[in-house]
C-alpha cells in the first residue's frame, strides 16, 4: 500500500520522467500515456523504459469525461485507461483501436470473469487493468460508522461534505439513495436525484476528485465518497479514517488499458499493455496503487494481507448488492450534464 509520502515521490519521479507531448521526439521510441492520477507505480514506468527502450509521456487525468473532452479534441495519446461505461461509449463512437492480442500474450492471465465483459463483449479493444468499487470514507472523530448514502445529506456535517465532482457518480449515488438503478433511464427518476443533489450542494464542503486525499487528512472535511484503493491510501496514513459500504449498495468499476484511434505509436502501446499485464509487473502496481487486480497471475503473487482486505477485495455478497455503469443514450447523458451544470451553479430549483 502507498501513502502521501509515496504520492509526492511518485508526482516528483513522473514529472522527471514526463516531457510536454509536443516535444515526445521519433513516435516509434516514445508512446503518450493518458492516465487517472495516482493510479500507477512509477517504477513501472521506469522499468518499461529500460526493457524496451521505449520512452514514456505521462500524464494523468481526474474523471472519465476530462479524458472524453481530451480525446474529442484531438490531443494524441497511445494509450488511454478510462472506466467501463466509457469504453462502451468510445466504442460506439469508433474512436478506440482494435487490440492485436498476438502482440499481447500476457492477457492469458486475466481471469475469464474479466473477459469478454458488456462493455466491451468481443473484448477486441481492452484489456482490464484494475477494478475496485465506490465506499464512503469518514473520520472517526467526528463520524459514526456510516450504514447509508444519507450520511451524505445530514445537516450536522454541513461543510465537512465532499461530493464527487463528475455528474455520473454524483447522479449515482444520488439515484441509488433513492433506491433506482444507477443506469436508470427514467427521466422522472433522474429529476428526482437531481433535486436531491441540489439540496445537498446547501450544505457540502466542495465538489473533488483528487483534492480529497489532502481535504480529508487535513481534517477540512469528514466524510466523501470515493474509490477504495485510494480509501486504503488514505486510511494507511491516517489513522482516524476508516471506510464503509453504504447498505443501498454501490458502484463496482473495471478500468482498462485501450489504445486510442489513431495512436501514432500502436506497436509501442500493445508493448505497453502486455508488459502491464505480466504477473509481476501487475502485481507490483496492484500492491502500489491499492486496486484490486483482475489478474491471475499477479493476484497469486500478492501478500494475503492484501487479498484478505475487504475493501480492495469485496465479499461475493457485497459484490452482489453493486451495479456498474453503463453506457447511456445521449439525450439521457445530455439531461444529465445539464442539470449538473445547473446543479453546481445553485440554478436548480429544490
Amino acid at each position: 500500500m502507498k501513502s502521501i509520502a509515496k504520492i509526492l515521490i511518485a508526482v516528483i519521479m513522473i514529472t522527471a520522467l514526463v516531457p510536454a507531448l509536443s516535444g515526445c521526439g521519433d513516435d516509434r521510441e516514445s508512446i503518450n500515456v493518458f492516465n487517472w492520477g495516482e493510479f500507477i507505480d512509477p517504477d513501472v514506468i521506469k522499468m518499461f523504459e529500460d526493457e524496451t527502450g521505449i520512452r514514456v509521456n505521462y500524464t494523468t487525468y481526474a474523471t472519465n469525461e476530462e479524458l472524453y473532452a481530451k480525446l474529442q479534441g484531438n490531443v494524441n495519446y497511445d494509450i488511454i485507461i478510462p472506466s467501463d461505461y466509457m469504453i462502451s461509449r468510445l466504442i460506439a463512437e469508433d474512436m478506440l483501436e482494435k487490440l492485436d492480442f498476438g502482440n499481447i500474450s500476457n492477457f492469458s492471465y486475466i481471469k475469464d470473469e474479466y473477459k469478454n465483459p458488456d462493455y466491451d463483449t468481443a473484448n477486441e479493444y481492452s484489456a482490464p487493468y484494475m477494478w475496485g468499487i465506490v465506499v464512503l470514507i469518514y473520520n472517526t472523530k467526528h463520524v459514526p460508522t456510516p450504514t447509508s448514502w444519507d450520511i451524505l445529506w445530514d445537516e450536522q456535517y454541513a461543510d465537512k461534505i465532499i461530493m464527487f465532482d463528475n455528474s455520473r457518480d454524483a447522479f449515482g449515488i444520488s439515484l441509488l439513495r433513492l433506491g433506482y438503478s444507477l443506469n436508470t433511464t427514467n427521466e422522472n427518476e433522474i429529476e428526482q436525484a437531481a433535486i436531491e443533489l441540489a439540496k445537498q450542494r446547501e450544505i457540502v464542503h466542495g465538489y473533488f476528485m483528487d483534492e480529497i486525499f489532502n481535504k480529508m487528512g487535513g481534517e477540512e472535511a469528514w466524510i466523501a465518497p470515493y474509490y477504495a484503493g485510494d480509501a486504503l491510501y488514505m486510511i494507511e496514513d491516517n489513522p482516524y479514517l476508516s471506510a464503509a459500504i453504504p447498505a443501498e449498495g454501490t458502484n463496482w468499476f473495471v478500468d482498462a488499458l485501450c489504445v486510442p484511434k489513431g495512436a501514432r505509436n500502436k506497436e509501442g502501446a500493445e508493448k505497453f499493455i502486455n508488459f502491464m499485464l505480466r504477473p509481476d509487473i501487475a502485481a507490483m502496481n496492484s500492491e502500489y496503487i491499492g486496486y484490486a487486480t483482475p489478474n491471475r497471475g499477479a493476484y497469486e503473487l500478492l501478500d494475503e494481507e492484501i487479498i484478505s482486505d475487504p475493501l480492495a477485495y469485496p465479499s461475493a455478497a457485497i459484490l452482489a448488492k453493486t451495479e456498474m455503469f453503463v453506457h447511456l443514450p445521449e439525450n439521457i447523458n445530455d439531461m444529465k450534464d445539464r442539470l449538473w451544470t445547473d446543479i453546481r451553479g445553485g440554478l436548480l430549483a429544490r
